[in-house]
């Protein structure tokens, strides 16, 4: 019968998840799945696997595990992250938020659990060095979002949604229609767009535009 901590394991994959359960469980750790919208009123102690990519809420809104990261560890859970996002500054976001390490979900699973265990122990379970190196790109990349949204902030809220628009893929007659404008007034405030920010095309509008947005993609 497993003993010792709880362990567990949030990720909105049930397949994923189940299996990481029963492969910790059969290393004789008390490891139990646990649903994201749910994981936040759990007690500790013991440990979380997060994953970061939980899917969307009921209304359609990104569930991001970064954000859940603090109030697990205020309620007395040790936190090691499962990264399946190739988005390292994201990873460095949840661990400058208090988890103690990362493991991509394709590692070996005796890595994983070499983790958990380390975890666990109070030990080890991610070298300093590559720790400082993920914060460090989390904080970089805080700082250039912010510049750009500065940058962004300049917009009318009129031009920030035809930005929407062109990035989202609609060409200008379609931003038109929706606005129920002329084509020549979408042109002008395109241009308006590009001299704000400061670049010569779309495209690098839309690029800035990407880059600034927050993980659920709308600013």
């Amino acid at each position: 019968m497993p003993i010792g901590p709880t362990v567990l394991v949030v990720d909105d994959h049930e397949l994923v998840a189940t299996t990481l359960v029963l492969g910790l469980r059969a290393e004789g750790l008390d490891a139990r799945t646990c649903a994201p919208v749910t994981a936040t009123a759990q007690e500790g102690p013991g440990l979380v696997l997060l994953d970061l990519d939980l899917g969307r809420d009921a209304r359609g809104r990104r569930l991001d595990g970064v954000t859940l990261v603090e109030p697990l560890r205020a309620r007395g859970w040790t936190v090691l992250v499962l990264s399946g996002t190739a988005d390292r500054a994201r990873v460095g976001a949840a661990l400058a938020e208090g988890a103690v390490a990362a493991v991509p979900k394709a590692a070996p699973f005796p890595r994983l659990l070499a983790a958990v265990r380390a975890a666990l122990a109070g030990g080890e379970a991610m070298s300093d060095a590559r720790r400082r190196e993920l914060v460090e790109l989390h904080a970089q990349r805080s700082v250039e979002r912010r510049a750009l949204a500065a940058r962004l902030g300049s917009l009318t809220p009129r031009e920030r949604e035809v930005l929407a628009h062109l990035a989202a893929g609609h060409r200008a007659q379609a931003v038109a229609d929706t606005f129920v404008v002329s084509l020549a007034t979408v042109r002008s405030q395109i241009r308006a767009i590009l001299t704000k920010l400061g670049v010569s095309s779309q495209l690098e509008a839309v690029a800035l535009y990407r880059k600034a947005a927050p993980p659920d993609g709308v600013l």
